[in-house]
């Protein structure tokens, strides 16, 4: 449960989550069903969930699309070993439901081919988005590059990794004489098995007239310590 002015009309709003949980509290819910109390008449809104079940659903009340009144974010984990997320931003504006982030929207959108090249490289790509990003993993060691490379460098296979969907959303404020919020999105990228981690996508989202929009389209990879 969050509290804030939802709709805009000055007078503060309750926001529930509701799921009937399978276990412990806290481990799985299903039905998750978003509610919306009207702090002036009391009314309720009922917003069924397109996605909804899994793990940690929580709130997060924000002003995301700068009309300067509340938005609201449902997270919720899907667990495994993908580490993917569900998330979903909504605007309730004058107590009319608009949806702001669809978490298969932006997947469709952001999917990049992952392959390894010569010479200890791996190519990130995405041809819709005309981009193309190089990362070095000549530092993996030999046990690790002798799967796929010969004693020049060269692929002894072609070898193919991949880009996880959405794992992780985050609510940051890049302005500080601002209030609303931009989205960091993350996306694991990976070797050929699921345990191979080889850096990540992070994608800088800032709401621009009707959408949100790349701001900033960035690859990073985990240091390794100096020998």
């Amino acid at each position: 449960m969050k509290m804030g002015d939802v709709n805009g009309d000055g007078v503060v709003d309750t926001v529930y989550l509701y799921g009937q949980i399978d276990g412990p509290p806290g481990i799985f819910a299903d039905n998750i069903t978003l509610v919306i109390q009207d702090g002036r008449t009391t009314k309720s809104t009922t917003v069924h969930l397109k996605n909804n079940a899994g793990y940690n659903a929580r709130l997060f009340l924000g002003d995301f699309n700068k009309d300067a009144i509340t938005d609201i974010m449902v997270s919720i984990d899907t667990g495994g070993s993908g580490g993917y997320g569900i998330f979903t931003i909504y605007s309730f504006r004058n107590n009319r439901l608009q949806e702001l982030f669809d978490v298969d929207k932006y997947n469709e959108k952001y999917a990049f081919e992952v392959h390894y090249e010569d010479f200890y490289k791996v190519r990130v790509k995405s041809s819709e988005l005309n981009v193309v990003f190089m990362i070095d993993i000549s530092n993996k060691g030999s046990d690790y590059l002798s799967q796929f490379y010969d004693d020049k460098g060269r692929l002894k296979n072609p070898v193919q990794g991949g880009a996880l969907a959405l794992g992780a959303l985050y609510p940051i404020i890049t302005n500080n004489k601002s209030y609303h919020f931009d989205l960091l999105a993350l996306q694991r990228i990976i070797g050929p098995t699921n345990v191979d981690t080889l850096g990540y996508i992070e994608n800088l989202l800032t709401w621009k007239d009707i959408e949100f929009i790349s701001n900033r389209l960035t690859v990073s990879v985990l240091g390794e310590n100096l020998r």
